[in-house]
């Protein structure tokens, strides 16, 4: 039960940090402009962050259902990522930690969703916040890609749940967005200020969990690659 409880801590985490990294931040606060557009009408706002949120976390639900359900169909493959997902966790782990760090960059131009697709997203109303939300799931890049294919994916390998540790992702993904919604929705003007909070957070929650990732990925190489016992 306290395992379980980790994996699912640990997926949120994931989510949060991917959501308050630069890059998904920037897809975040397009949907915050678009969430935002009916500020005078408190209750529909709200809903359009809730829309977002669930269209994250539904796409992300069902990307993790596909993979891990593929992944582990095989007989052969399934037995192999049993045998060999702590080995490869290792690697991944310090990987992804480097992303995070940004010892290693990727020169990415993100495209992310043209201005015909947002405008058609618009003609929707309300419900185009929640095909927006799928549409910016979709839009990976490097950070995102790192801690989804990464981190969560394994994750969700080793305890065979591809719906509920990525649909505990996507989530968290979306979190600043309902956020920002919840504010709006209260009259608050204090939005600004949340922001300059989140990308004060968001540094050194990046640097602290790159660090973890890296020593855990060590020791995981340590233990599982070369067999040194440390206890």
């Amino acid at each position: 039960m306290e395992e379980t409880i980790v994996a699912v801590a640990s997926a949120f985490w994931l989510g949060i940090l991917t959501s308050i990294s630069p890059c998904p931040l920037t897809t975040n606060v397009a949907a915050m402009s678009f969430v935002g557009r009916r500020v005078g009408n408190p209750r529909t706002v709200l809903v359009s962050g809730l829309l977002y949120t669930g269209g994250r976390m539904l796409t992300y639900a069902l990307l993790g259902t596909v993979l891990v359900a593929s992944l582990l169909s095989a007989p052969s493959l399934s037995y192999s990522l049993q045998k060999y997902m702590n080995f490869a966790l290792g690697p991944l782990l310090i990987l992804v930690g480097m992303v995070l760090l940004e010892l290693i960059t990727f020169n990415v131009a993100g495209r992310g969703v043209s201005q015909a697709m947002q405008t058609r997203v618009e003609d929707l109303n309300i419900w185009g916040a929640g095909v927006l939300g799928i549409l910016f799931a979709l839009s990976f890049c490097p950070t995102s890609a790192a801690l989804f294919f990464g981190s969560v994916l394994p994750l969700a390998l080793k305890w065979k749940s591809g719906l509920v540790l990525p649909a505990v992702y996507g989530v968290a993904t979306g979190l600043p967005v309902l956020l920002f919604a919840g504010l709006l929705a209260a009259g608050t003007h204090k939005v600004a200020q949340a922001f300059k909070r989140i990308a004060a957070f968001e540094r050194w929650a990046r640097t602290i969990t790159g660090i973890l990732f890296i020593v855990v990925g060590i020791y995981y190489c340590l233990i599982y690659i070369y067999g040194v016992s440390l206890f």
